[in-house]
């Protein structure tokens, strides 16, 4: 903290030096100014959450984005003046303690819509349309279809990633806590299913039709209702998701998001065209 009795030029050279830590690379949140597109321009990139969810989200270990909705972030951001994404490895319990606590900048890590997390951050419109679903071993024995199934047995395991919206679902499907293997990665839960820790992996049907081979099946629980992933923002930065939003906008109408969209394996572009965060819940408006 600067004190109040440091003489002009004292405090000239200590704002001096704050900048220049602050612009010499991508090390922390951008929120110094509380103006997030600005900073994150002043500081020459976007730092991020990202967990390892293809094709949703990839990161590399020394830090690289990839991805559909980091693609979908940068190009937008990229519209904003801010030209990349600075990206760190975090679960999905962990993004929004991390978005809140001035970690990150913006979570393009994946994370569906849901009305408990609108309640806590602002999300841009919705990116992707899919549907919870299952990847089981062929020839499962345990009559897995889908997850109600998992919860009317209570021998099955479940792996899901921790704090992510299948948990949530598995949840509500009246699949106990006692049944969950929560992973870190899609790597690790397609794993825990060949390993026979779990018999079943949870997660969006794009992941899993992404990760899963041909000694799995993927399985899509039709009685899901229809998740929409978006981009976090804290509350107090709405201002730079509607920001965020005007530039996405204009990607829908000139189809440049549906290009994305297919680019990266995405069979239902039609779904994206009209879908908003508004259709999960009133406090997500």
């Amino acid at each position: 903290m600067i004190k109040q009795h440091k003489s002009p030029k004292i405090l000239s050279i200590s704002l001096g030096l704050a900048l220049a830590a602050t612009t010499a690379a991508c090390g922390g949140s951008a929120q110094a100014n509380g103006d997030l597109i600005a900073a994150m321009k002043q500081k020459g990139c976007a730092k991020v959450a990202l967990a390892e969810a293809p094709p949703y989200s990839t990161i590399t270990a020394g830090g690289q984005a990839g991805g559909y909705v980091p693609a979908v972030t940068e190009a937008v951001l990229g519209k904003l003046g801010v030209p990349r994404l600075c990206a760190e490895s975090a679960t999905y319990d962990a993004m929004i303690p991390g978005l809140q606590a001035g970690t990150f900048d913006a979570l393009p890590g994946a994370l569906n819509i849901t009305a408990e997390r609108c309640a806590v951050i602002a999300f841009s419109q919705p990116v992707t349309a899919q549907h919870e679903a299952l990847a089981v071993t062929k020839g499962d024995t345990h009559g897995i279809t889908d997850y109600a199934a998992i919860a009317k047995n209570p021998e099955v395991k479940l792996a899901v990633f921790s704090g992510s919206a299948q948990e949530a679902f598995a949840r509500r499907r009246g699949v106990q806590q006692s049944q969950l293997v929560t992973v870190p990665d899609s790597q690790t839960g397609i794993a825990a299913v060949k390993s026979g820790r779990a018999h079943a992996f949870g997660a969006g049907q794009f992941t899993l039709r992404k990760v899963a081979d041909a000694s799995m099946d993927v399985r899509v629980d039709a009685s899901s209702p229809v998740s929409m992933i978006g981009i976090g923002f804290r509350k107090k930065d709405v201002a730079a998701r509607d920001a965020f939003d005007a530039e996405l906008e204009r990607m829908r109408a000139s189809g440049a998001l549906a290009t994305l969209y297919t680019s990266h394996g995405f069979p239902n572009p039609e779904e994206i065209k009209s879908i908003s965060r508004a259709l999960v819940s009133k406090a997500c408006v």
